[in-house]
Order: C-alpha cells, then sequence, then structure tokens
C-alpha cells in the first residue's frame, strides 16, 4: 500500500445502520488518488441514473487525499461529493480546518453514506470504529450547539465535527457542510443531501499519524513553504475593487465605495476583526478571520470565524450592504445555518434586484423592504432561507428556480450557471474565467478556475512554464492560446482537489510532485499528476451528461452580455459569439465532440478509465 494512505475507506449504510470497511489497492489510488478521483468513481459506478437528489439513493462521499494530515502546509482539506440538488450534476466542494485531517488520523481515506436513516443521527468514529449514535436531541440545533452538545456527550472537546444546521436539515438546495464551525463544504448544496439522508453530524476522533515515504523530505519542504509564508500578509484585494471585479447589486453596477469597510483590512482598521489570522490543522498560512465581540444586536459570534473574500462580496457588495457589522453577522447565519454564503447572497440580491423592478412586492416578501443596501433585510432573508418560512421557501432553492417559479422576465437576472451562483469574480473582466465558469461541472466556481491575471505578466506564468506556457497572455485575450493555458490550469487545479491539498500555500507544480514523491513514494512526474485532474474532470463531465445536461448549460447568464452601470469596465461585456467560439475550442482541445462536448471513447482510453464510455452510451 502507497504511503499518505490507509487503504480503508468506510461505508455506511443508514437505511439498515450496517457499517462495513472497504479496501483498495496502489493501483487505484495512483489513478483516482483522493478528492474528486475518489468522489466521482464511486458517483459513476453507483448511482443509478437519473435519482432525485434527495432521495435515498444518493450517496454522500467524504474524501480525503495523500497529503491530508500530513504535517505540511495546506493539509488539512478535505473533500464531499454526491449528486448535486442544486445543479442536478456532479456535485463537488471542498473545505479546510481540522476535521479532514483527524479522518486521516484516525485511520480513514473516506466515508460513503448511502441510504436514509428513519430518525436522525450522528455517526461517532473513534480510531477507526464507528458508530451511529441517535441525533433526535440534536435535530433543529446550529451547527455551534451541535458541535457543543456531541463533545459533552461523548467527554471529549478534542473531537473535530463536521455538520449541518437548520439550512441542511430543511434541505436548502445550497446547504452546506461545516467543518469545525468556520469552514464550509459551500458549494453543490452537498449540506441538503446529508439532511435528506436524517445525518446530522460525523464526529472524529484519531490518535494515529499518517505514514510517508520520506519524511525528512516532507519536512524540507515544509521548512521551505514556512520560509515564503513568513512574508505573507493580509491581502489588500486592490485588483477587486480597482479593477471592475467587485460584483455590486446584483453584478449590475461597477463601482462600490463603501467596499473599504467591508474588506478584511477595512474591518481589522475599525476594530472588528482580530488583527493577528488563523489558519488550520500544521498549516503556517494563517488565513482564517476572527471577528472581535462588540455590543448591540449585530454582535458576531467569534466561534463561526469571520468572512473571507467571497462572504464578504456577496452579502456586501452583491446586495449593495455598506455596513460591514450586517456582514458579519450575515457570516454568523450562514455558518450556523449551514448555507453556502456565495448562493445566499446571489440568490438575495437576485430576488432584491425582482423587488426594485417591481416583478415581486411586499406581499410577496413578507412584508420585506428587499432593497439593494437594506441589510436588515438581509439578515433577515437569510434566517427565512434557514427555516424555508415565506419568501425564503422560494429562495431557498436558488435563483434558476426561484425565477422559473416568479415566471415573467425575472430569469434575466438570475446570475448563475447550471443553476449554480456566480461568485465574486467578473468574467466581464476575466474572459478565460467566464469560459471556466461556462464548462465546470459543478456549475460557476472560482476555486477550480483560472483568474486572468494569474497569466497577464511573466511572474504569474513562471509555474506554468514546466506545462508548456511560455507567453504571458493579456488580460482580455480569449485566442486558443488563453483556452489552452486555461485547460493546463484546471487540470492542475483539479489535482490539487484530488490529493486534497490547499491552494494558499503557493507551491509550485514541481514543488507539487516533490511532495507527491516524498509522501507516497511514488516515482511520479508533472506529467501524470496533471493527468489526474484531467481524468476526474472528465469523470465529472461523463457523470453530468449521464444526468441529462448538456452543452446549453455551458453558458453564462444574460447579465454577462451587458456592460456593468459605471466603474473602469463600463464599456466591457461578454461576446456571445467570442464565448460561442472559445468553448468550441475547449471541446476539441479536450478531447470531446465537438458539437455535444461528450468526452469520446478515445480520450476516455488514453485517461485510463474506458469503463466511463459505458456510462455515455445512451448519451
Amino acid at each position: 500500500m502507497s504511503k499518505g494512505y490507509t487503504g480503508k475507506i468506510l461505508r455506511v449504510d443508514l437505511s439498515n445502520r450496517n457499517i462495513t470497511e472497504q479496501t483498495h489497492g496502489e493501483t487505484f489510488y495512483r489513478r483516482y488518488v483522493g478528492g474528486w478521483g475518489i468522489i466521482g468513481y464511486h458517483l459513476l459506478k453507483e448511482l443509478p441514473p437519473m435519482i432525485d437528489p434527495l432521495g435515498p439513493e444518493n450517496k454522500l462521499v467524504f474524501a480525503a487525499g495523500p497529503i491530508t494530515g500530513v504535517p505540511l502546509p495546506g493539509n488539512g482539506r478535505n473533500a464531499v461529493g454526491a449528486k448535486s440538488p442544486l445543479t442536478g450534476g456532479f456535485g463537488v466542494g471542498e473545505a479546510g480546518g481540522y476535521w479532514g485531517a483527524e479522518l486521516k488520523l484516525a485511520g480513514l481515506d473516506g466515508l460513503i453514506f448511502e441510504g436514509r436513516s428513519e430518525n436522525p443521527v450522528y455517526l461517532w468514529l473513534k480510531d477507526g470504529e464507528a458508530e451511529l449514535r441517535d441525533a433526535e436531541h440534536l435535530w433543529g440545533t446550529y451547527t455551534k450547539e451541535t458541535q457543543e452538545q456531541i463533545r459533552k456527550e461523548l467527554e471529549d472537546d478534542g473531537i473535530k465535527v463536521t455538520s449541518i444546521g437548520p439550512g441542511g436539515e430543511n434541505k436548502v438546495l445550497y446547504a452546506c457542510i461545516i467543518n469545525d464551525l468556520t469552514n464550509a463544504v459551500g458549494r453543490s448544496g452537498l449540506g441538503a443531501v446529508m439532511g435528506s439522508k436524517n445525518l446530522k453530524a460525523v464526529a472524529v476522533r484519531g490518535s494515529g499519524i499518517v505514514e510517508v515515504a520520506d519524511r525528512e523530505k516532507v519536512r524540507e519542504l515544509t521548512q521551505s513553504m514556512i520560509e515564503q509564508a513568513r512574508t505573507r500578509t493580509r491581502p489588500s484585494r486592490p485588483f477587486t475593487a480597482s479593477y471592475g471585479n467587485l460584483p455590486t447589486r446584483n453584478f449590475q453596477d461597477g463601482e462600490f465605495p463603501e467596499w473599504e469597510h467591508i474588506s478584511s483590512s477595512g474591518m481589522v482598521s475599525l476594530g472588528l476583526l482580530e488583527e493577528g489570522m488563523h489558519t488550520c490543522y500544521g498549516c503556517p498560512i494563517n488565513c482564517k478571520e476572527k471577528p472581535i465581540e462588540f455590543d448591540g444586536p449585530l454582535s458576531p459570534d467569534p466561534n463561526y470565524g469571520g468572512p473571507e473574500y467571497e462572504t464578504a462580496a456577496s452579502l456586501g457588495p452583491c446586495c449593495g450592504v455598506g455596513d460591514p457589522k450586517v456582514v458579519l453577522k450575515g457570516q454568523e447565519l450562514c455558518n450556523a445555518y449551514s448555507i453556502d454564503s456565495i448562493s445566499a447572497g446571489v440568490t438575495i440580491a437576485f430576488a432584491m434586484e425582482c423587488f426594485e423592478r417591481g416583478i415581486i412586492d411586499k406581499e410577496d416578501t413578507d412584508g420585506l423592504e428587499l432593497e439593494f443596501g437594506n441589510g436588515t433585510a438581509m439578515l433577515e432573508a437569510i434566517k427565512m432561507i434557514g427555516e424555508r418560512r415565506g419568501l425564503g421557501d422560494l429562495l431557498a432553492d436558488g435563483s434558476k428556480k426561484a425565477a422559473e417559479e416568479i415566471g415573467g422576465v425575472a430569469w434575466k437576472y438570475a446570475v448563475n450557471t447550471k443553476g449554480q451562483e456566480f461568485p465574486m469574480h467578473d468574467p466581464r473582466l476575466k474572459r478565460a474565467l467566464g469560459v471556466g465558469y461556462a464548462v465546470s461541472p459543478t456549475g460557476a466556481d472560482h476555486m477550480h478556475n483560472m483568474h486572468d491575471q494569474m497569466v497577464a505578466f511573466e511572474g504569474g506564468i513562471a509555474n506554468l512554464k514546466p506545462m508548456g506556457i511560455l507567453e504571458p497572455l493579456p488580460l482580455e485575450d480569449l485566442s486558443s492560446k488563453k483556452v489552452r493555458t486555461l485547460i493546463y490550469f484546471v487540470n492542475l487545479r483539479v489535482l490539487d482537489n484530488c490529493s486534497v491539498i490547499c491552494m494558499f500555500p503557493p507551491w509550485s507544480p514541481i514543488q507539487k510532485v516533490e511532495l507527491f514523491k516524498a509522501v507516497t513514494g511514488w516515482d511520479t512526474s508533472l506529467w501524470e499528476l496533471a493527468k489526474v485532474g484531467e481524468r476526474a474532470i472528465n469523470m465529472a463531465r461523463a457523470f453530468n451528461m449521464r444526468e441529462g445536461l448538456t452543452e446549453k448549460e455551458d453558458w453564462l447568464p444574460p447579465r454577462m452580455f451587458q456592460t456593468q452601470n459605471g466603474g473602469p469596465i463600463q464599456d466591457t461585456a461578454v461576446d456571445p459569439r467570442e464565448l460561442r467560439k472559445a468553448k468550441k475550442t475547449y471541446y476539441r482541445m479536450m478531447g470531446w465532440d465537438d458539437d455535444t462536448g461528450v468526452p469520446t471513447v478515445g480520450k476516455l482510453e488514453e485517461l485510463d478509465v474506458s469503463w466511463v464510455a459505458k456510462h455515455l452510451a445512451d448519451v
């Protein structure tokens, strides 16, 4: 068995409370690695086509990777996947913190939950020994109370807990799963799948270690990254605000002067965030904000952490809210209810625009003055969504389904791809990012995507030169060269989601090869590892095609073809002809059918997953 793995995945049948252990050998792990790869493998192999994502036939897969739990920077993450209730396709998300590492220390590479428990339960896992315990008394509690009660019940404050709050229980279609109160498996609605199974939490305690092939090399690489991390400071995000990349009032506007107060540095200067930042398991990269309590009803609970950029921008400028105290409280509510803050903010912003345009009124909003900038209404909307109460029941299904329910021209104002709301990065500025949003198997996502400014200068492409990307490409470029760069970049991003390693420590691709060698003992290469990412993308694509998604879903919403009102890029919009051409180029370069975007048999054979082709026989 390769180092970096335990070789064990626990399968939990919630319907009959049967827990079994499955093992895999080195070939399996070298082909699929972890995270996305293991999730895609099990979803394709085991889910019948066209099942209800919230039905008992769906499976919820928690997957670590070889890097998870190894004492090096960026090792605290785990991935979770299922058929997404939000998009109807491949659903996956990742989170940091401590829970993922604890899973590996407890002796497991992953967990697979299948079926549905008749009553609420949680899984208690200690050093490989597992039992399902009653969670009736936890149902209805916020994530903080859930963690506190489990630790009290098991008499151990060191237990790591991942759980859902009322948002997951009520099957909000973008409900998330919360690690350690502060880290969200944010996208795809996986918390709703967890709630549909009556699974409240997974509590883990491990006392083992993750064996590695070359511990001295791991120490050497870790020390090198620690030296780099010492120069890291809190990001100021100048690119976001000054280049027109700050989504404002549902992606309508290009300026938001109050951003300085909403940004992390602004909140620090206002005494709302601690000056120092916090981290995940064994990592020297301090990237976690922690708020400071103050007097008044908006005072945040520091246990839920502070907002990173996506949360601050989605609950702030995207909703026209300029009060940092409101944003802090919104972050807390999202983590307490277990709701994806990105989809929550963008869906509420959609409703705000519909309200201001007269498409919905106070009778529809339960009396809320749901106007841009109304922070009180925004906070109430989050609660209503988490409880599926009144207007919240409509918005809990996301902007795409809400627009379909409202009818008329509402669809024009829903900013999503495949039903998943946009992150806080604008394709009108970042053209290749827009292609990435369009073709992403999970719907719009910024984490497994390329941000164009990264490859617009010589220093930015330094890490891509080993992949054959030799020249910077202008921000506005969307040529075949940019599409090629996007493909290579995303392959490496998805490799990160297979390994599962955090993207904040600036490991170069060559360093990642060294990490894999040191941890697993494999005589591997950058070529082999890039293929891991490409293989995972193709399995996710095949899953979507089997579930009825087509090339028509590989597109951007109407707002992206309109210009912003003011700001640095007010004269810029996505050109649909340019996007269509780039999408076709992407298909061809990926080895997919020119017209349908379905992976070809030849491509699947080249990736050593020929078995996937049978799942596309009827597509």
